[in-house]
C-alpha cells in the first residue's frame, strides 16, 4: 500500500517536472508581445497619468489587463491552429486590394512608432549626459546586427532578458515611498472625472496596451517557434503571464509618478522628464532606474517593431520571412527591416525634427487602423475553414466583440475630443 502511494507520488512529481519543462519550452511570444507594450509611448502615457492624477488612474489596469489577455489569445490560436502569419490569413480572406491598403498604412505608421523608439533611446541616454548623436547610432548598429546575424532562439533569449529588465519599475516605484492605503482607495473606489482631458488619459492608457503589429507580431512568433496545438494550454499561460507582467509594469510606472510628481506637483510632457523629475524628490537611484528602464524598452521596442513590420509586409505578399533565414533566403524581409530602422534612426539625427507630429499622426494610423485589424482577426478566427473546431466558442466570442467595440469607441472617442 505505501509503495503504491510511493509510486503515485512519485508519478505526479514527474509530471509536475515535465509540465514545467514544456511551459518553458513554450515560453516567449506572449510575455515579448506583452511586454514591447510598454515602448516609449507607453511609458510616457504612464508617467503621464500618475504625475497629472496621482493614483486615480489604477483602475484601468484591470480592463487593459482583460484587453490584452483576451486579444492575445486569440492571436496565438489563430498561429498554432492555421499554421500561417495573420497577414497571410488576412490576404486570403479579404483580397488583395485591401491588404495592399492595410499594409501600406501600417508601414508608414511602423516607421513613425519605430522613430519614436529612438526617441526613447536619445531621451533616456541623456539622463546620462550621452549626446543622441552617439546613442542612437550605436543602438541602431546593435539592433540590426542582433536581428540579422541572430537565430530566432538567440533573440528570443534576448528579448525575455529585455522584458526581465522592466521590472526595474517596480524597484523605482518603492523608492518614491507610495502610499499604499490610498493605492487600494483609488482601486476600489477610483475619482473618476468626466472632463476632455481625463478621458483622453484613460483612452491612452487602455489604448497603448493594443497596436495593430502587435497582432502581427504575436502570430509570427507562435509559427516561428514551431507550436502545436498540443502546446495550446502552455501558450495560454504564456500569453497570461505576459499580459500580468506588461500591467504590474505599467502599476508600477504611474505608482513611481504619483508618489513623487503628483505629490510635488510637478507636470511632464515626456517619459525623459520624469526620470529628470525624479532626481531632487527621490534621489539619483531613483532617476537613473527610471532613465535605465525607458532605455531598455525604447531599445526593446526598436527591434520588435521593424522586425514584425517587415514581418508581416513580407507575409501579405508572398516574401519569404523570417528571423532564422538567412539573407539569401529572404533578402525583401531583411532589406525591409534595415530600411525601417535607418529611416527611424535618421529622422531622430535631423535637427528639430518633429518628434511630436510625427508620434501623433503615427498614433492617428494605428487608431484608424486597430479596429480593421481587429476585426479581420475575429472574423478569421471564428471560420471554420480556417480553425476547424477552435473556432470562438459562445462566450469567446462575446469577450472577443466587447473588447473590440470597446477599442473600436475608444478610439473614434479619442478622434472626436481631439478636434473638439
Amino acid at each position: 500500500m505505501a509503495l503504491m502511494k510511493y509510486g503515485e507520488l512519485n508519478k505526479k512529481r514527474k509530471n509536475i517536472w515535465r509540465n514545467l519543462l514544456l511551459f518553458l519550452a513554450v515560453l516567449g511570444p506572449g510575455i515579448i508581445t506583452g511586454s514591447v507594450d510598454n515602448d516609449a509611448g507607453g511609458i510616457t502615457t504612464y508617467s503621464i497619468a500618475g504625475a497629472m492624477y496621482g493614483y486615480n488612474l489604477l483602475w484601468t489596469m484591470i480592463p487593459a489587463l482583460i484587453v490584452l489577455i483576451v486579444v492575445q489569445e486569440m492571436n496565438a490560436r489563430m498561429g498554432i491552429v492555421s499554421g500561417k502569419g495573420l497577414a497571410d490569413l488576412i490576404r486570403e480572406n479579404a483580397g488583395v486590394k485591401i491588404t495592399f491598403f492595410i499594409f501600406v498604412g501600417l508601414l508608414v505608421a511602423d516607421i513613425g512608432n519605430t522613430t519614436t523608439e529612438f526617441a526613447g533611446v536619445a531621451g533616456s541616454m541623456q539622463v546620462f549626459d550621452i549626446s543622441k548623436y552617439i546613442s542612437v547610432p550605436i543602438s541602431a548598429v546593435l539592433v540590426w546586427w542582433m536581428v540579422v546575424k541572430g537565430t530566432y532562439k538567440f533573440s528570443e533569449r534576448v528579448f525575455l532578458i529585455f522584458s526581465a529588465f522592466l521590472l526595474v519599475y517596480v524597484v523605482a516605484a518603492l523608492m518614491g515611498k507610495p502610499h499604499w492605503h490610498e493605492i487600494g482607495q483609488a482601486m476600489i473606489k477610483p475619482g473618476i472625472q468626466y472632463n476632455k482631458e481625463y478621458l483622453a488619459i484613460v483612452i491612452g492608457i487602455i489604448g497603448t496596451t493594443i497596436a495593430p503589429w502587435m497582432q502581427f507580431y504575436m502570430q509570427s512568433a507562435v509559427i516561428e517557434k514551431g507550436l502545436k496545438i498540443t502546446d495550446y494550454k502552455y501558450t495560454l499561460w504564456d500569453v497570461i503571464i505576459g499580459s500580468i507582467i506588461t500591467v504590474v509594469v505599467a502599476f508600477f510606472i504611474i505608482i513611481a509618478c504619483a508618489s513623487t510628481l503628483h505629490e510635488n506637483g510637478i507636470n511632464i510632457a515626456e517619459a525623459k522628464d520624469a526620470a529628470m523629475a525624479l532626481k531632487p524628490i527621490a534621489g539619483d537611484l531613483a532617476s537613473i532606474t527610471f532613465a535605465f528602464g525607458l532605455f531598455i524598452a525604447s531599445i526593446f521596442s526598436a527591434t520588435i517593431l521593424p522586425v514584425a513590420t517587415a514581418f508581416y509586409v513580407c507575409e501579405a505578399f508572398g516574401f519569404e520571412a523570417g528571423i532564422d533565414k538567412k539573407w539569401k533566403e529572404a533578402p525583401q524581409f531583411y532589406w525591409l527591416f534595415t530600411f525601417i530602422i535607418i529611416i527611424g534612426a535618421a529622422i531622430i539625427l535631423i535637427p528639430n525634427a518633429p518628434l511630436i507630429m510625427i508620434t501623433l499622426w503615427s498614433q492617428v494610423a494605428n487608431g484608424v487602423l486597430l479596429p480593421v485589424v481587429l476585426v479581420c482577426m475575429i472574423l478569421i478566427v471564428n471560420n471554420k475553414e480556417v480553425m476547424g473546431q477552435y473556432v470562438n466558442n459562445r462566450a469567446q466570442n462575446i469577450f472577443g466583440w466587447t473588447t473590440i467595440s470597446i477599442l473600436i469607441g475608444l478610439t473614434v472617442t479619442l478622434f472626436v475630443t481631439s478636434f473638439l
